[in-house]
């Protein structure tokens, strides 16, 4: 016998079940599961928030933290595994909640609403990658460096319009892409200033009767301010079309520097000679070594401007408040972080 589908957190109106491939095509757990550690730390937060201003009992607070902090633990273990009749992470989180503390999971959605609940979940994982990212763009202007201080005597020609033009130093030609980086990482510092602002207490779009602290859960979750306007916090999808424009930059620069070093692969070119190691051969070319990680490079950075273009088409006729639409924003978004970070 089949277990019983969880009854939706909409569902009390309704006297059918979504048919279920409706059900299916509705769904986001398959993508937004990446969500889950955001999501539980920000419910976490909002559970506290509802003891301080005494919504709920601090001893009741205190057994939804343990219950979240159990799905986190059997998450990690692989033993908490979502399907499509959970339809979303956050749907997901609620009903295993209740199945380990009773009744008192329920009141973990007293004063949230979905939206400004995955709004703050999809800024909490933003956040943290953008953080991340800059990280690895420090990394890359060091690799870029070191090799700069080698090559400092090292005379190359310079080029416009693809045509010999002056000597140059090779690494003066380098640590022309430290500066770019340098932009890269400015831009993402920028980005994150907007980025780093809570929606909690929006709600569905109006706010709540309830009698909360959003500066607190904020505090909590080490947002610097929360949404002054609550229809702009839940349909608010700026940073993450910021972020998708500083990442198609980012991939700008490192398709320029690919596209310079297969040419200088090239036995027409031959300044550099790829290692073994980073290069692959031919079945029936035995002379050759194909610049396969530049040219993924190069081909990688095409994608990412495709997800920016569909964010922006995607947000272009929205009404306010919140649209099914915006469920749309996360697997372009997932994927251009992972494609970034490589």
């Amino acid at each position: 016998m089949s277990p019983p589908v969880p009854q939706k957190a909409w569902s009390q109106r309704f006297e059918s079940a979504l048919h279920p491939a409706i059900a299916t095509f509705n769904a986001s757990i398959a993508f937004d599961i990446e969500l889950l550690d955001y999501d539980l730390t920000g419910s976490e937060a909002h559970a506290k928030m509802l003891a301080k201003t005494g919504v709920i009992t601090v001893a009741e607070a205190q057994q939804l933290v343990e219950g979240l902090e159990q799905i986190r633990r059997e998450y990690r273990e692989g033993n908490f595994n979502p399907t499509v009749d959970d339809e979303d992470v956050q749907f997901a989180v609620e009903h295993r909640l209740i199945e380990i503390v009773g009744d008192v999971g329920k009141k973990l959605h007293t004063a949230r609403s979905r939206n400004d609940q995955v709004g703050t979940d999809i800024r909490l994982y933003l956040r943290a990658q953008v953080d991340r990212i800059r990280e690895q763009l420090r990394t890359f202007q060091q690799a870029l460096i070191d090799q700069a201080e080698r090559h400092v005597e090292t005379i190359i020609p310079g080029y416009t319009h693809l045509q010999r033009a002056q000597p140059l130093s090779l690494a003066h030609h380098l640590l022309a892409y430290v500066e770019m980086t340098q932009r890269d990482w400015e831009r993402l510092g920028d980005i994150r200033q907007r980025v780093n602002v809570s929606p909690l207490g929006c709600g569905a779009l109006a706010g709540t009767p309830f009698p909360i602290d959003r500066a607190y859960s904020a505090e909590l979750l080490q947002f610097e301010g929360v949404y002054r306007n609550s229809l702009d916090g839940v349909s608010d999808r700026d940073f993450a079309i910021e972020f998708t424009a500083a990442a198609s930059l980012i991939c700008v620069h490192l398709s320029r520097l690919a596209e310079e070093i297969i040419l200088w692969a090239s036995a027409e070119f031959g300044f550099v000679k790829l290692t073994d190691t980073c290069s692959t051969g031919s079945s029936i070319m035995p002379q050759k070594k194909n610049p396969d990680v530049p040219e993924l490079v190069r081909g990688k950075t095409g994608r990412v401007f495709g997800h920016l273009q569909g964010l922006l088409v995607m947000m272009k006729g929205l009404p306010m408040a919140y649209n099914k639409d915006l469920q749309e924003d996360k697997e372009p978004l997932f994927d251009t972080v992972k494609t970034v970070q490589g």
